[in-house]
């Protein structure tokens, strides 16, 4: 029995319809492409550049390994080094765009901040129109869980660490070229912005978003439409972490932990852990994803100079004394003393402060502080051998720092507060101790000089002893 014609042109727009939806689907495959993305931003220009680009790749990887349904961006300035491009893309899978810089009207702001010059650039999201939803982040982030709910929510959604401003570390938004080109002439014409980053110029834009309401994903799957609160669950600052050591954010899933602190207490450098506990959360992301495999060489030569110094101070100590205390007879014995006290604390300064700033900064901090205590002990053998030092007394500084990391690091505080004192009531006991060291150092150089006497110079021959005078 034959079709109809009303039948047959039913059937040919279905198969139409199945072919075009199939060969879109294809097409997006073939691209690899989907619908959202998880976007980070990377600009060149400040002293951290490296250490940005490593925890960008960190957040990356550890997003891969959650197995989320997304794509990974990098919105990169064009003086990215092409090295790190190829990196990102080849080894981390990631999707690099390449933008030119936003140049900041508000760089001459009484309170701006020259390392947020180019964090406008993050308005480049809203340029990706070929994404349904991008969730914008900061490398600052760790990923506790997936979080591809976020990608139902409205037009623009952010979450609130301050009472009254919403952060910019991480927010939703829905790529559109009209909001993207409003946003750039609102910056041409230098729209007020009170800290002339992106947090401020956002927070401006998107004014009423306190009044929103929370978001909350449908069962169903369907992206909402409007402007919504994210629950505090999704950035959670890690300052909340240290008042109680735990986590107790009450409202939404705990899924993304952020760091707005100190530039220089950023979970990712080696020093930030003891010191702030949730830094070895980072590193062990690093572990799982990353490695540690670029810093290692540097490692391992570093170890092996400060051992070769410990060596060789420990075999070369009768000729450095020489060096050191041979004067001249018209030298004033005051005046030698005072120079010998300052190059001394110059040099036991010298020996905490030169091993700090060369090892890399972004190597684990359970090779970092081993690593730092090592090369502190070395420079310090070398003081205690050039000076004639009581080693005690000049390492006494570096056993109370090794006591501090354990105080520090010890696991079982009740809450932040009872660590804090603690930590206090340690450096005060310590503090009497390292001055008493101190106060030992300056009477053994006094002893020293007293007797320098009997130290002949170099090139001259030990002088005649008053008994071995007596016989002839």
């Amino acid at each position: 029995m034959g079709l109809s014609r009303s039948a047959k042109r039913v059937l040919w727009f279905v198969l139409l319809c199945l072919t075009v939806v199939c060969g879109v689907v294809a097409t997006e495959e073939e691209d690899g492409r989907r619908k959202h993305a998880y976007v980070a931003m990377m600009y060149m220009g400040t002293p951290r550049d490296y250490e940005f680009y490593v925890a960008t790749r960190v957040m990356m990887r550890s997003l891969a390994r959650l197995g989320v349904d997304a794509d990974r961006v990098v919105l990169a300035s064009v003086d990215v080094p092409a090295r790190w491009v190829h990196t990102m893309q080849k080894e981390d899978g990631l999707k690099v765009v390449s933008v030119e810089n936003l140049r900041n009207p508000y760089e001459k702001q009484g309170n701006f901040d020259k390392r947020f010059k180019l964090t406008l650039n993050k308005l480049y999201a809203w340029s990706l129109v070929h994404y349904d939803r991008v969730v914008m982040l900061d490398s600052d982030n760790i990923f506790l869980q997936k979080t591809d709910e976020l990608f139902q929510c409205g037009e623009f959604c952010a979450v609130f660490i301050n009472p009254c401003i919403f952060h910019t570390g991480l927010f939703v938004l829905q790529p559109s070229t009209e909001v993207f080109k409003n946003m750039i002439h609102e910056v041409e014409i230098g729209r007020e912005n009170p800290d002339g980053a992106d947090q401020g110029f956002l927070a401006g834009y998107f004014p009423d978003l306190l009044g929103r309401p929370m978001f909350n994903p449908p069962e169903n799957g369907t992206k909402l439409v409007g402007t919504y609160r994210l629950p505090l669950g999704y950035q959670m600052d890690a300052s909340y972490y240290y008042l109680k050591l735990r986590w107790s954010i009450p409202c939404g899933p705990n899924s993304v932990i952020t760091f707005p602190s100190a530039p220089w207490l950023k979970p990712w450098y080696w020093w930030s852990w003891p010191v702030l506990p949730l830094g070895l959360s980072w590193h062990e992301q690093r572990r799982q994803n990353l490695g540690y495999g670029s810093e290692m060489p540097v490692i391992l030569i570093q170890s092996l100079l400060y051992v070769g110094i410990i060596a060789v101070t420990r075999l070369a100590r009768p000729s450095l004394s020489k060096l050191c205390y041979n004067r001249r007879p018209e030298k004033s014995t005051s005046f030698l003393l005072s120079m010998l006290k300052v190059a001394t604390l110059w040099s036991m300064l010298a020996a905490y402060t030169v091993p700090f700033f060369l090892i890399p900064r972004t190597i684990h901090p359970l090779l970092g502080w081993p690593l730092y205590l090592l090369g502190s002990a070395a420079l310090n053998s070398i003081v205690i051998n050039v000076f004639l030092l009581p080693p005690l007394a000049v390492l006494t500084t570096w056993l109370g720092l090794v006591g501090a990391l354990f105080v520090m690091a010890y696991p079982y505080y009740s809450d932040g507060l009872v660590r804090a004192l603690v930590v206090f009531m340690y450096a005060f006991c310590c503090s009497p101790v390292v001055w008493a060291s101190l106060v030992k150092i300056m009477g053994s150089l006094q002893v020293l000089v007293e007797r320098e006497a009997y130290f002949p110079r170099l090139g001259e021959p030990n002088p005649p002893t008053a008994e071995f005078t007596k016989l002839y």
